[in-house]
């Protein structure tokens, strides 16, 4: 009889410690009763229910174009931070850099949030801008917690690149601003889509720092789910997160099969070589 390795149990303890909750919600999104606790039968009225409901329709909108334009900023903030911290050479101003980028990491949500109010205000006053606080204000928000992350992924990929690649590339004559598009950026993709990821789901899920800064008209998605659950959980909040859960599982086996499929051709690729190689 195979015996069970403490390992192998704790991989499945691990596994159903994560996922048992997010399959327990997807069987209560097809509840037909009003109690998310309660099983009254199997129904699919609430999903009828949730794409009639237009506050939350019009919090999903504004999360992902938030989401999407703070990654965006975020990703070309924290590549060039991390350009910095990688490339240039020890001094103060690269210390400072360091400890300032890396600062929002371990700092609360509360204090990020309540600073950046207080500094949207002073703004107020003395330029008039902004005006109000809206998607504007929390797209700078999270595009400045985000910025940090990023850094901090791109920057490793950053320390393993042999630099002698790029200074071939200026020694062939390209500048340094050529060499880092057409060399530098290519190399550290992953990262960058990696950061942009990660950026995109750290504002998607963004509750804290979104209530301080956000406005009328600029209600994300976590704050309804939040505002509906301090008043009762509705099994349509089951069914979007079900649906959450879905898009990002076809995302992952669609990006999973890509780079199963650029790796096996990788190693066709290669083989093909090592045989002409031996021909020869």
């Amino acid at each position: 009889m195979k015996r069970w390795q403490f390992s192998t149990v704790m991989l499945w303890v691990g596994l159903v410690f994560l996922y048992l909750p997010m399959l327990i919600l997807v069987i209560y999104s097809f509840n037909a009763s009003k109690l998310v606790t309660v099983w009254g039968g199997f129904s699919t009225k609430w999903y009828i229910e949730l794409f009639k409901d237009e506050q939350i329709l019009q919090a999903v909108w504004t999360s992902l174009r938030i989401a999407f334009y703070s990654s965006t900023m975020a990703v070309i903030i924290g590549t060039l931070a991390a350009f910095v911290m990688t490339r240039f050479r020890r001094s103060w101003g690269r210390l400072t850099l360091s400890n300032m980028i890396t600062a929002p990491l371990v700092m609360p949500d509360v204090i990020i949030g309540l600073s950046l109010l207080l500094l949207f205000v002073q703004m107020g006053e003395l330029f008039g801008w902004p005006a109000e606080r809206g998607m504007t204000t929390v797209w700078i928000a999270h595009s400045t917690f985000c910025a940090a992350y990023v850094a901090v992924v791109v920057s490793s990929r950053l320390r393993e690149l042999d630099f002698s690649i790029e200074e071939a590339g200026m020694d062939l004559g390209a500048t340094p601003l050529k060499v880092f598009f057409v060399i530098t950026v290519p190399m550290i993709a992953p990262a960058l889509v990696a950061g942009w990821l990660l950026s995109f789901s750290l504002s998607l899920d963004d509750l804290v720092i979104a209530s301080f800064v956000s406005g009328p008209g600029s209600t994300t998605l976590p704050m309804v789910v939040f505002s509906s659950v301090r008043l009762g959980v509705s099994p349509k909040i089951n069914a979007l997160a079900t649906l959450i859960i879905l898009v990002v599982s076809l995302f992952a086996f669609i990006s999973w099969y890509i780079a199963r499929r650029s790796e096996r051709k990788s190693k066709e690729e290669m083989k093909r070589l090592n045989q002409e190689l031996e021909q020869q």
